[in-house]
């Protein structure tokens, strides 16, 4: 190789003695070489060899990154199949669905008084302008007289016309609230009581806080979850199985208000005094589900 790069001759004749050359037709008389010292370096021999030097490493590159590649990529299709194996097998177990509950009545803790007063004219900017001064005035003087007990805020806000026989527009009326919300009975009730000469009381509601609430439920989770699997169980021996699990848990709650509301409503009327006799709610812990029932029958 040294000697072809040193000598030029050495180079034409190596060129047009190797058939190699000849036939492909690059010889040294077809004039398909220039006698220019800077070809004769014998660079499209070499350029001939390096291109094969580099086609065989990118060969082997792409070899090797294969093989690395599918030991990585192999575990995690086994195990993908192995995945799949269990899917399927678990596919195949009979499944059943149920449901459990438990339930328990609880006092209800809190209050909402609702405040309202309506006010009417045949100019609708009047009775705007009269019914948010009348709101906002005794909504100041709630939050003044109202302690850490008692939650104050804005109710239902809305006006609306009346048509005369003929569709026109005769008259205006708007009506406007202020919600009492509150855990302590006693501490509402005055609230309410003071600023009923200026916006009388319009209902009453009663209901288990939030904390009580969840308190409960708590409490009648263990009950319901072990009404579930007792359901289970004789839904498994009925049909002959020998066992189960369970595939997936939901749980639910509801209540059910029970409230002497037309009692309170009585009493509400009276603006000197408003007693407040809170009712009853029944709370309900809810569990569904399903299983998957094993093995062969008995």
């Amino acid at each position: 190789m040294n000697t072809l790069i040193g000598d030029p001759d050495a180079w034409l004749n190596a060129t047009t003695l190797n058939p190699r050359f000849q036939d492909a037709g690059l010889d040294g008389t077809c004039g398909a070489f220039s006698k220019s010292p800077s070809i004769w370096t014998g660079s499209l021999f070499i350029g001939d060899e390096m291109y094969q030097i580099e086609q065989k490493r990118k060969w082997l590159l792409s070899v090797v990154f294969g093989a690395v590649v599918g030991m990585i990529a192999h575990p995690t299709f086994a195990h993908d199949e192995q995945t799949e194996s269990i899917s399927h097998e678990e596919s195949k177990q009979p499944q059943a669905s149920l449901n459990a509950q438990a339930s328990a009545v609880v006092v209800q803790d809190t209050v909402k008084i609702i405040l309202a007063t309506e006010i009417s004219d045949a100019s609708q900017a009047k009775v705007n302008s009269a019914l948010s001064k009348a709101v906002n005035s005794v909504m100041q003087e709630a939050k003044a007289g109202a302690d850490s007990k008692v939650k104050v805020s804005s109710g239902n806000y809305r006006l609306w016309p009346f048509h005369d026989k003929n569709g026109k527009i005769s008259s205006w009326q708007g009506r406007g609230e202020i919600v009492l919300e509150s855990t302590d009975f006693a501490a509402a009730s005055d609230l309410a009581g003071k600023l009923a000469d200026r916006m009388p009381i319009a209902s009453l509601d009663f209901s288990v806080s939030p904390q009580a609430r969840a308190r409960q439920e708590q409490a009648l989770l263990t009950e319901a979850a072990r009404a579930f699997r007792d359901r289970a169980q004789a839904l498994t021996d009925a049909f002959g199985f020998s066992s189960y699990t369970i595939r997936n848990i939901d749980l639910g709650g509801a209540g059910a208000q029970y409230q002497p509301a037309p009692r309170m409503m009585a009493m509400a009327a009276d603006k000197s005094s408003v007693p407040l006799e809170a009712g009853t709610e029944q709370v309900t812990l809810s569990v569904r589900g399903s299983i998957f029932l094993h093995s062969a029958q008995k």
